[in-house]
């Protein structure tokens, strides 16, 4: 097992939730007590429910019955699912959540990036060096800073704001692709990416002050689309915008669709297992009505 799939990724993720494995599809998810009650429920790890064998995600639901008030996931967008089957899994909510950009890499490079892209990452590379390192883990510090400032940058909350612990055991995880900028020997830039057979997954991303100045987010993703594409990485998911459109996030979706070949829609999907205990809830927390899944849950991340 490797990537979003591994037993390591789910407890990167272990301060916001109970890693529970879903036997049957090979998936994880995050078991939670709710918040002034004595019940639980779950979520999928972020940013995406990645699992082995979707045909089983129907049977480990079922399971689940009685034993959480509700589950809410954000789909792969290269899961082998259709819109019937996820409405099967997920009887209460199945709703678009975002396009995420994706790339063939059957295409060559500089037929489908944009003339922008590639002037872009030209000039960046006159005078940056990107490297992949064969232990990641070895660059944390540099990685951590350089997301401390992202952070800092967009106020960032919640499970993205990743903490050391996050990371430490992240940049373990087989399958873990690391990306380096360096500019005058120093780290300017870094991309991490999770390959899973024959998909690449964008994970996140960070540059320093003098890094967006030299541009080094061109010249890290063209030498990942060089560095995939003769690997025989079949697809790339760059994921989407984020949350909620300002000018960042409209900023980073043209960024991403500057690299792209197409676009898949992920989906957020959930299931109320215990309506009438999720029912109780809401009515106890004075919830008003909300588009958000579980509507307890709003607001609880920011």
């Amino acid at each position: 097992m490797i990537g979003y799939i591994h037993p390591g990724y789910a407890e990167s993720l272990a301060e916001f939730g109970d890693p529970r494995k879903l036997t049957r599809c090979g998936g994880w998810i995050l078991e939670r007590q709710i918040p002034g009650f004595s019940c639980h429920d779950a979520m999928g790890c972020y940013p995406l429910f990645v699992c082995e064998d979707w045909t089983q995600l129907d049977s480990d639901l079922r399971a689940l019955e009685g034993e959480l008030v509700s589950l809410s996931l954000v789909t792969d967008p290269f899961g082998e699912y259709n819109g019937n089957y996820l409405k099967r899994c997920f009887e209460d909510v199945v709703i678009p959540l975002k396009e995420h950009f994706i790339v063939d890499l059957n295409q060559q490079i500089r037929k489908y990036v944009t003339e922008h892209h590639r002037r872009y990452a030209r000039k960046a590379l006159q005078c940056i060096h990107v490297e992949k390192p064969e232990r990641p883990i070895d660059f944390i510090d540099e990685w951590v800073k350089l997301y401390e400032d992202l952070i800092l940058k967009y106020d960032i909350k919640g499970i993205p704001a990743f903490s050391r612990r996050a990371f430490t055991q992240q940049l373990k995880i087989p399958g873990l692709v690391m990306f380096r900028a360096i500019h005058e020997e120093s780290t300017v830039g870094i991309l991490l990416w999770y390959v899973q057979g024959e998909v690449g997954y964008y994970h996140l991303g960070a540059s320093s002050s003098l890094g967006y100045e030299l541009h080094a987010s061109f010249a890290l993703f063209w030498r990942a689309m060089e560095y995939f594409q003769e690997s025989r990485t079949r697809w790339l998911d760059l994921g989407g915008g984020a949350g909620v459109k300002n000018k960042f996030t409209d900023g980073l979706r043209e960024f991403k669709r500057g690299w792209s070949t197409d676009a898949k829609t992920v989906y957020l999907c959930g299931r109320i297992f215990d309506h009438e205990r999720y029912g109780e809830i809401v009515k106890a927390k004075g919830i008003a009505a909300t588009d958000y899944f579980p509507a307890y849950r709003k607001d609880e991340f920011r």
